[in-house]
């Protein structure tokens, strides 16, 4: 079955006028994280009829804030509260368990939407390209967080703490995420989301080192100050960093006094405050280290050691490009993260670029060779990559829906306008559909089990178990 091509409007009297009283504007939305709830809640505000139905792969929604966000930051989770609204209008429709790609074709989502606008995220992550990287023990921080936040598609991963020290390489949140997983005490986790079989293999833990590094220096670090300045808090753990790895080049000392890089000051200043931090009887140890650039991981049949290149930064203040300078050294340790980004994967049938992990688009707008598909739109990760935070997925969605909107007059009004047969069209394939009401009988099953043991939450971490709730 061929994409639908971008052509001129042939709309006569014999076709329906979308958005209007009589014949709503259908929209699918694959994916239901912030990107998917930002789309829906952008276009359930126009002043059109639009009908919104939400599909996502699993039995509940919310994506990157259920399964992404640390257990301990709860409040950043309120974002649902928001998602929570939109998902009340009338006019939106939740569809999990529903596998977009499998359960039903991007070409079948035309038969019934006159428009469909995948948010489905960035699901995999980047890989370093490194030798060892397949090691026994080498993990990616992709997998260990969606573990520890119970995601079903990662509950069968071990991961072996006998180990005393762990390396994460990359600078941003997620491996702070990571690293402050690993220092924290149990009884620093308890009382958060964490599934509970991960807090019981973590509360076994002999690792007593975490080390960060990343190939830039101090000041190019990406990680928010709010993230940094929790490492120094932590109660059985202390920050360490080499002081000579805290001094800035000219370039970078230009940098620090732009105030467009007020964040970035802002970081450096919390890390030189660890430098007069004391142990004070805390047992593990955070390390942070820069300018350093994997290069191999070695062990026999296991992790034993990770290489790094000695980098340097050259070029012009906010330009400064990464070089090596031929030294090396190793550290021993038995367990090794990448946390250098997460990169979408395709659906079959989608427009996608490997290179760059991302559906092709203009303005949100599917394209192929310069090519624009009409009726099919993306948002979020899948559109723009792994950046920013939950909250850049708002103007981003509506970016996307303005374009959807401005197209109106040239979709192609579906042959099936009707959600009813879309549910007959799944049941007859044997899918077990999931409603938002359901969603809410599995939301009040979870907080009832956490209750049992003093957690906010216990989240079923297999399929098999949300649906029983139902």
């Amino acid at each position: 079955m061929s994409l639908p091509r971008k052509r001129e409007s042939k709309r006569g009297h014999f076709m329906a006028v979308l958005g209007t009283p009589e014949r709503p504007l259908r929209v699918a939305i694959v994916g239901s994280g912030p990107s998917g709830f930002y789309s829906a809640e952008a276009l359930l505000k126009q002043d059109l009829n639009i009908k919104v139905d939400m599909f996502d792969k699993l039995p509940v929604p919310f994506g990157l804030v259920r399964y992404g966000v640390a257990p301990d930051h709860p409040k950043i989770k309120n974002v649902t509260k928001v998602f929570e609204k939109t998902a009340s209008n009338p006019k939106f429709s939740f569809f999990g368990n529903v596998t977009v790609g499998k359960n039903i074709s991007v070409f079948e989502l035309n038969k019934f939407y006159d428009a469909v606008v995948f948010a489905y995220g960035a699901e995999s992550d980047r890989q370093l390209g490194i030798s060892g990287e397949d090691l026994v023990g080498s993990y990616t921080a992709t997998e260990f967080v969606a573990w520890y936040n119970g995601h079903p598609d990662f509950q069968d991963h071990h991961f072996d703490f006998s180990h005393e020290v762990a390396v994460i390489v990359g600078n941003g949140n997620v491996a702070m995420d990571v690293a402050r997983v690993l220092c924290k005490t149990p009884e620093e986790l308890k009382n958060t989301d964490i599934n509970q079989n991960a807090l019981d293999v973590l509360s076994k833990s002999n690792i007593r080192e975490v080390h960060v590094y990343g190939r830039r220096g101090p000041l190019q670090a990406s990680f928010t100050a709010p993230e940094i300045k929790e490492m120094g808090e932590l109660a059985d753990c202390y920050p360490v960093i080499d002081p000579k790895e805290m001094e800035l080049n000219e370039a970078s000392l230009k940098e620090l006094e732009d105030p467009a890089n007020a964040g970035r000051k802002k970081n450096y200043e919390i890390m030189q405050s660890f430098l007069s931090i004391k142990p004070e009887g805390r047992k593990r140890k955070f390390f942070l280290h820069f300018d350093r650039s994997p290069v191999e991981i070695i062990g026999e049949g296991r992790v034993q050691r990770a290489k790094f290149e000695i980098s340097r930064l050259t070029g012009e203040p906010n330009k400064q490009k990464v070089r090596g300078t031929g030294k090396f050294e190793e550290i021993n340790c038995g367990i090794f993260f990448r946390s250098i980004g997460y990169i979408g994967i395709p659906i079959k049938g989608l427009p996608f670029s490997t290179q760059g992990g991302v559906v092709p688009n203009q303005a949100g707008r599917v394209m192929d060779f310069e090519q624009i598909f009409t009726g099919w739109y993306v948002a979020g990760w899948i559109k723009r990559g792994a950046t920013g935070v939950i909250g850049t997925n708002k103007p981003d969605a509506e970016e996307t829906v303005k374009s959807l909107l401005e197209d109106v007059e040239q979709l192609n009004p579906c042959e099936v306008p009707s959600s009813e047969e879309l549910l007959k069209f799944l049941q007859e394939r044997e899918v077990r559909i999931v409603s938002f009401d359901d969603w809410k009988k599995i939301d009040a099953a979870e907080i009832e089990r956490g209750g049992k043991i003093g957690k906010p939450r216990e989240k079923f971490s297999r399929v098999t178990g949300m649906l029983s709730a139902i």
